[in-house]
């Protein structure tokens, strides 16, 4: 634990530059050192919270509910892929809460011993295809991807979001070259938003929350890589009552219907 105590001064600069089952209503959700903290319950200080990218948009409004409804806190953000964000804890980051796109990336935080409590599924999200607006090129199956000339973004494959691509393109047996390898949702969702792709396989939440920008195509092959989202609190965070407080949150209806009209599917 002090190795990782030390390493965090190193890896806040590099935090600073890049930016299961669902529990019954009166359990503690993740763990938490100081015991669950309800919302409203008097959490304060800042909170850190390190999130994949597909909960941009869903995390940002929560933490401005949960800020309204606990005025001394302040919670803190930086989103990006579920493996980074991992090693970054692994390193010693010094952060209160991790929500992962994949319990097998919250396994190797977990692993590490960088945890505290056990990790609850809060949300779950599959994929569409994206595609530029009014789809131009008429793409409405996986298949349509791996036609000539078609060019196609896909997120890395230890990204949760190309481990759900992988699994949705072996199911419906397409077999295709992307133009481009990205390691968050976010990064391949905008390779179709600048007109550097024709198609990406992103999840339906970035599509949504991207709609005046892009289509989403729905295909049958994604229910079977529906990605389950963990979070928890981690050891050693510097605000152990905050993440509590933060993870009883997310449990909450409302914090559940932020999740729901963003595209989420509830666990």
């Amino acid at each position: 634990m002090r190795a990782r105590r030390l390493a965090a001064v190193a890896v806040a600069a590099l935090l600073a530059m890049t930016g299961c089952s669902s529990p019954a209503a009166d359990e503690p959700i993740g763990g938490g050192s100081s015991g669950p903290a309800g919302p409203g319950s008097g959490a304060a200080g800042p909170v850190t919270v390190l999130a994949a990218a597909s909960l941009t948009e869903s995390f940002t409004a929560i933490g401005t509910r949960f800020e309204q409804v606990n005025p001394s806190a302040e919670v803190s953000f930086s989103f990006g892929g579920s493996a980074g964000l991992a090693q970054q804890i692994i390193a010693g980051a010094p952060a209160d809460v991790f929500a992962a796109a994949s319990p097998t990336t919250m396994k190797t935080v977990t692993d590490a011993g960088a945890a505290t409590g056990t990790p609850v599924t809060f949300a779950r999200n599959q994929l569409v295809i994206a595609v530029p607006k009014g789809n131009p090129k008429g793409l409405a199956t996986l298949a349509a991807l791996a036609g000539s000339g078609i060019k196609v973004a896909l997120c890395a494959e230890q990204v949760p979001c190309g481990t759900a691509a992988g699994k949705a393109l072996s199911a419906a047996g397409v077999r295709l070259t992307p133009v481009t390898l990205e390691q968050d949702v976010k990064a391949a969702l905008a390779k179709v938003k600048l007109g550097e792709v024709d198609a990406a396989l992103v999840y339906r939440t970035d599509a949504k929350a991207a709609a005046a920008d892009v289509d989403g195509v729905e295909f049958p092959e994604s229910a079977g890589a529906v990605n389950d989202y963990p979070i928890v609190a981690l050891e050693d965070g510097p605000n152990p009552a905050g993440a509590a407080a933060f993870l009883t949150f997310i449990r909450t209806p409302e914090a559940q219907r932020i999740l729901t009209d963003a595209g989420f599917q509830q666990p």
